[in-house]
């Protein structure tokens, strides 16, 4: 099954391409799922006349909030009743800040196990989207740390320790959420990873849609990302005869060249319909070019043996529209810290290269490279 994932700037329309691309997969004869909370224009028509197999998913952060807080509290009751905590019902709950991406997650791992061939995620502006989508990792990374699993070891002890301390001991239903949260979370992580799930981004031609461009691209390698497609969307008409829209339509089209130099056929084009899209027949006007086609395939970080050569290691990290001013590394154990112009990722180390030191590194056209010199007496030089 496929997923595309349609982000871009705030206000350029992502959630008009997002419902468009699913109509139109719809009524091609596939069995879609589009996943929005905002979506107008389409309803969940499963297999309706005219409208195909169409199925909406909208997540609801406020509910998915109270759900999950209550199974918590209820999980944690005895370690709750031991403190005299006074438990919290339903009606009084209110969705905290921060609940939304956990429920837009929440949402993509379940559109992944549907039986549905195509899964269309409407996401959040593109800053708030490429953080969304690094969050399973990140959060796994700090479980990972700070309640490492071989702690889990000495389960089996915790019930003589309780018997012999008289309390329950909270490290039980700690560790038994942590298990059931990393679950989840590698869960959505394959999702996001898998070589199906592509990216879509959508950007009216402006001052600011080529410097969001190169943002995506650069966000997406790091994260090891497929870009689909690239929508230049709201375009308006060429020829006008009134001087201030002539004159708007020249600025745009200005812009509208720097995306195709930078997107290449990756660039599909959507006119601008002089109002706001209004139901079905609108939005299919408004369809970019279909997704059969398998997605571009990811590069591949590559590790260069040149031990015969001058006895280093060469980790080749794709970086498209990387500057060499804007990247920094920092090795710490296992693991290399990349910070690339606003993003930053933890990379664990390749088995060959964990016992290595970093020597240097370098930016080749849009390629990070970067060398390690083995230890001598695990890597002997061949003559």
């Amino acid at each position: 099954m496929r997923i595309i994932l349609v982000t871009g700037l705030g206000g350029a329309g992502r959630t008009t391409v997002a419902a468009a691309t699913a109509l139109a997969e719809a009524r091609a004869g596939r069995r879609v799922l589009l996943v929005s909370e905002d979506a107008e224009g389409v309803e969940d028509t499963g297999g309706s006349a005219g409208h195909g197999d169409l199925r909406v998913l909208r997540p609801e952060p406020a509910a998915d909030f109270r759900r999950e807080f209550l199974a918590l509290q209820a999980r944690s009751g005895t370690a709750l009743d031991l403190l005299g905590a006074a438990p919290f019902e339903d009606a009084e709950l209110t969705e905290l800040p921060g609940s939304r991406p956990f429920a837009l997650l929440r949402a993509l791992r379940e559109a992944a196990g549907g039986d549905h061939e195509l899964a269309v995620v409407d996401l959040p502006p593109l800053p708030e989207a490429l953080a969304l989508l690094a969050l399973p990792e990140q959060l796994r990374r700090y479980l990972h740390r700070l309640l490492p699993p071989e702690r889990q070891a000495a389960r089996a002890l915790r019930p003589m320790l309780a018997q012999l301390a008289g309390v329950p001991m909270p490290a039980q239903w700690l560790y038994g959420t942590t298990a059931r949260w990393e679950a989840e979370l590698a869960a959505v992580q394959a999702v996001v990873e898998d070589p199906a799930t592509t990216v879509r981004l959508v950007l009216e031609p402006g001052p600011a849609a080529t410097r969001a461009l190169r943002t995506a691209r650069l966000g997406l390698a790091l994260h090891r990302l497929s870009l689909d497609a690239v929508v230049a969307n709201r375009l308006l008409p060429a020829g006008s005869e009134d001087p201030w829209l002539a004159g708007l339509t020249a600025e745009q089209h200005r812009h509208l060249a720097e995306l195709r130099a930078g997107a290449g056929d990756a660039l599909h084009e959507l006119p601008h319909l002089g109002r706001a899209p209004r139901g079905a027949d609108d939005l299919a006007l408004l369809a970019p070019a279909r997704t059969g086609a398998a997605p571009a395939p990811v590069p591949e970080w590559t590790v260069e043996d040149r031990r015969d050569e001058d006895g280093v290691l060469v980790w080749h990290v794709p970086l498209p529209g990387a500057a060499k001013e804007e990247l920094s590394l920092v090795r710490r154990g296992d693991e290399l810290l990349l910070a690339a112009g606003p993003f930053r990722r933890n990379l664990p180390l390749p088995g060959a290269l964990r016992r290595c030191t970093v020597t240097g590194a370098g930016l080749v056209d849009g390629d990070l490279r970067v060398r390690f010199t083995p230890d001598p007496g695990l890597w002997p030089r061949t003559s």
